[in-house]
């Protein structure tokens, strides 16, 4: 009888953290911990992340000076364990896109995603939508205004599923959970 391994690639999510390199830094150490292999910061002081002993993916914020840089690319598609995900700071097109930038609304249109991983909104949100499955990391800051609690995601990645979690930064504890197998 054959046993098929089955490969996990653990990726940490963090979005708008704002100058808030010590919360940053204790959510890096805590997916890091946890198996994490590279992290992917959704833009608003992304620069936040310089130095981390990890790879880090990064998108900017839609008010970054990161995102008038036609060099820098404000959205991407990756591809993680054959899931294609889409990194950008805001789940739609915003008005300062570059013209060249990938139009969110179209790829999801076109199906050219699996995955959705976005900031901005500073709401922690798991959600599938269409067979597309969004995942919103919140924010790192202290305070916010909107009264969410500092939070960062985990997300395992296999050929068959995805098993997303947002983490509470002070606690710790899941605050959001869901899994999506392949379509």
């Amino acid at each position: 009888m054959m046993v098929q391994k089955v490969t996990v690639m653990k990726i940490g999510i963090v979005s708008d953290s704002h100058g808030e390199v010590e919360n940053l830094k204790d959510a890096v150490d805590w997916l890091v911990d946890g198996g994490a292999e590279k992290i992917i910061h959704l833009g608003d002081d992304y620069d936040d992340a310089e130095g981390l002993k990890i790879e880090v993916i990064r998108v900017p914020g839609v008010f970054s000076r990161y995102y008038k840089d036609p060099e820098i690319p404000n959205r991407r598609i990756e591809e993680i364990e054959g899931w294609r995900v889409l990194l950008t700071h805001t789940e739609q097109s915003h008005e300062n896109d570059l013209p060249t930038d990938i139009k969110p609304e179209e790829v999801i249109e076109r199906r050219e995603v699996e995955l959705v991983l976005c900031g901005h909104t500073h709401i922690p949100k798991i959600e599938e939508k269409g067979g597309i499955l969004y995942i919103n990391p919140g924010h790192l800051k202290k305070k916010d205004k909107k009264g969410y609690p500092p939070s960062f995601a985990s997300v395992e990645f296999t050929r068959e599923k995805v098993d997303a979690k947002i983490i509470d930064l002070k606690s710790k504890e899941i605050i959001l959970e869901r899994e999506m197998l392949k379509p």
